[in-house]
């Protein structure tokens, strides 16, 4: 092959329209076998793989279709295909090629016809490929249907009515039945690449058909393995033992040697425990998928990634899948900074009080790396595994002081930043170290770090004998600090002036910063809590305090997990962009359909609690355009509808109907989407009761009292001044 490339390497230069033209004529004479030919359309291939326009060449090239030797078939449908479209008016001269070689006794030749038709998705291409498709979908030649069947995806995409109206998605539905497991992948592919579309046809499973799936996974190719497994997602077990045998089967795929696979097995594995009852069974699926993934670690760093965001996930929703191997996690020094953050998060996520010293001594080492990103996350990390693990907190908040007194700025802001936290969630406990954090106080320039700081002084200013004392400098810059700072300060002044209402300082200060926030400042947000903190010291300290100083609830380690049936909605995209982003594709994929679990007698109750209801809207599969202005006519209303005059979109029910029964096959396999999943319709009975407003009525009637006394109840400062009233 090295020494074929090598041979082809020539022909890359870039080459004139007459000269190619001149060399295909001449190639019609003395080349009885076609070695000339050959060599010019191996020519002009290369000129268009370098960006070269060859379309001119159209009439010349598509002339050597007649050859009987298939590498010069190849270059012309591969010409074909690049400049088909551009040429729709002259495609009438390869028709008759295409539906000759559509019945060539090779099958390569069929296949490529098929293929290369199904490419050119121009009208008259499309109407010569339906009758030869359908031929091809029973092609005695196993190569050939599989083609055939990807055809009927693009055929699908250019004209979905003449796909569902020409009985090819029922074609393509017999080839799951097919005894070539290649042929049941890419039947599955493009079944699945239909069912995808927000217009197409709804493709699910039954147990029938799933179970033939299965048993054609151990011929499939890796590509084709992935198809089938992914397709199973689109079949609900209604029995707990259906979802349990059929997980018995897929288990096996989490030995295959391919990262995909594995992925994909994990997928639907996950996805088939929500229908399961045996715990021991889950529980061994559990332990069983821990080996793969580890395995998956020792990939290049872009298969890591992957692996650690889709594990990041799994361990939310079935944390014993990895819950005693923590160490592998553990970060290598050349590991990218992506990949150290991922993993960082996922220690995070695994520890655990058995787990806890080994975990606050990695993050030790990290915290004197030298990334700043990196070390960063560490110091953060330890601040949330003293909020998470209990036991854990006393040596954690060890760690945290002799961080601080490394005195590298970008620890100690982060330390102040978490310990802040720490306070919220073991109140009464670790104040002590207070005096430490303001001996630090000039090291703080970032606006999070240095809002932390004034939290921890206004909240504890009763225990800070010379909290008036920090709060005078750090307000001295009060109107040059971010928002964030600014609230900070406001508040904080307000608490330090209810702990020491008696001294002059603390109110000539909160006097200072009460003006300031409602005088001096733009931010709206800033302005109305000033007026707020105003009215009520002005009108009633004591209650300003009960309202400020109230208690506040303990921090927990809850706000870090994700919303389980978002977590369901999510594992349903596992190995996919999806758990990269954390995201479900319909929200950065334009047109893409979304995915969640669908309610049967088998799903485990709490994951009915957090379904997520997916609707599926339905789309017209084509604009209707009608030339010229028309005559205007009145408005007419279809039988027992509200619709104005009935189309032919209403037409696909009733054509569904009938197709779900055709050819014998079971009748839950496909549905069309006007005849719309029962399980896609729940929650939606509300949304379809409310009723359309009128238009002739006043849009804002009914709106005179919905301010209230706005403007009369509008925040000023009173006449008088703050001082004199305190």
């Amino acid at each position: 092959m090295s020494g074929q490339g090598g041979q082809d390497a020539k022909f890359f230069q870039r080459g004139k329209i007459q000269e190619f033209r001149a060399e295909l004529e001449a190639a019609e004479t003395k080349d009885k076998k076609f070695t000339k030919r050959k060599t010019v359309l191996k020519k002009i291939v290369a000129n268009i793989t370098m960006g070269n326009d060859m379309s001119p060449l159209f009439t010349d090239v598509v002339q050597s279709l007649g050859t009987p030797l298939l590498e010069i078939k190849k270059m012309v449908y591969l010409f074909l295909v690049c400049y088909g479209r551009q040429k729709a008016d002259q495609l009438h001269l390869v028709i008759p090629s295409f539906l000759q070689d559509c019945n060539d006794r090779n099958p390569l030749v069929r296949a490529l016809a098929i293929r290369t038709m199904s490419y050119i998705p121009t009208p008259i291409v499309i109407e010569a490929l339906t009758e030869q498709l359908r031929h091809c979908l029973k092609d005695r030649d196993p190569y050939v249907r599989k083609t055939a069947a990807i055809c009927v995806a693009k055929l699908y995409t250019a004209d979905p009515r003449k796909a569902e109206k020409g009985g090819f998605v029922e074609m393509l539905r017999d080839l799951l039945l097919d005894s070539n497991a290649t042929v049941v992948a890419n039947a599955v592919a493009a079944l699945s690449e239909i069912g995808d579309r927000q217009d197409g046809v709804i493709f699910k499973l039954n147990l029938t058909v799933a179970n033939k799936l299965l048993t054609a996974l151990g011929e499939s190719s890796e590509w084709g393995t992935i198809y089938i497994l992914d397709s199973l997602l689109r079949y609900v077990p209604e029995r707990h033992v259906d979802a349990e045998m059929m997980a018995e089967r897929v288990i096996v795929q989490l030995n295959h040697a391919n990262s995909a696979v594995v992925l994909t097995a994990i997928k639907v594995l996950l996805y088939l425990m929500n229908y399961m009852e045996n715990r021991k069974l889950m529980d061994y699926i559990c332990k069983k998928m821990g080996p793969p993934l580890v395995t998956l670690l020792s990939s290049g760093p872009e298969v890591q990634y992957v692996a650690l965001r889709n594990i990041l996930l799994i361990i939310q929703r079935r944390p014993a899948v990895l819950k005693n191997d923590v160490k592998v996690f553990f970060c290598k020094y050349n590991d990218p900074i992506y990949v150290k953050l991922a993993k960082l998060e996922i220690m995070y996520r695994l520890a655990r009080e058995e787990n806890a010293r080994e975990v606050l001594a990695e993050l030790q080492e990290y915290a004197s790396e030298v990334d700043v990103d990196f070390v960063r996350k560490a110091v953060r990390s330890i601040g949330r595994l003293a909020i998470k693990v209990q036991p854990a907190a006393d040596s954690c908040i060890q760690a945290l002081l002799d961080l601080i007194e490394t005195k590298v700025t970008y620890v100690v802001q982060e330390a102040v930043i978490v310990i802040k936290d720490v306070f919220r969630r073991y109140p009464g406990k670790y104040e002590g170290i207070i005096p430490k954090l303001c001996e630090h106080l000039d090291l703080l320039d970032e606006p999070e770090s240095k809002a932390a700081v004034i939290w921890i002084i206004g909240q504890f200013a009763n225990r800070i004998d010379n909290a008036d004392e920090l709060m005078d400098d750090l307000t001295y810059t009060f109107l040059e600090e971010p928002t964030e700072v600014q609230l900070a300060l406001l508040t904080a002044a307000v608490k330090l002036f209810i702990y020491k209402a008696h001294s002059d300082t603390t109110k000539a200060l909160v006097h200072k910063v009460l003006k300031w926030a409602t005088e001096e400042v733009d931010n709206p947000d800033l302005r109305d809590r000033g007026f707020m903190y105003w009215r009520m010291l002005a009108i009633n300290p004591a209650v300003a305090g009960e309202i400020v100083l109230a208690e506040k609830p303990a921090i927990t380690t809850d706000a870090d997990r994700m919303d389980r049936g978002a977590l369901d909605q999510l594992l349903l995209h596992t190995g996919t962009l999806g758990s990269i982003y954390h995201k479900n594709p319909e929200t950065f994929i334009r047109n893409a359909t979304g995915k969640a679990l669908t309610d049967s007698p088998a799903l485990n109750q709490l994951s009915r609690q957090v379904l997520v209801p997916i609707n599926r809207p339905h789309m017209p599969h084509a604009a209707v355009v009608v030339p010229g202005p028309g005559p205007s006519e009145p408005s007419q209303t279809g039988p027992a509808t509200g619709n104005l005059v009935q189309t032919d979109e209403e037409q696909p029910a009733q054509d569904g109907a009938q197709n779900g029964t055709q050819n014998g096959a079971p009748a839950d396999l496909m549905a069309t989407n006007a005849s719309q999943d029962p399980s896609s319709n729940e929650g939606e009975d509300d949304d379809g009761l409310v009723s359309a407003p009128n238009s002739a009525a006043d849009p804002y009637s009914g709106l005179d009292s919905a301010f209230g006394g706005y403007t009369a109840d509008e925040p000023r400062p009173q006449n008088k001044d703050l001082l004199d009233m305190i």
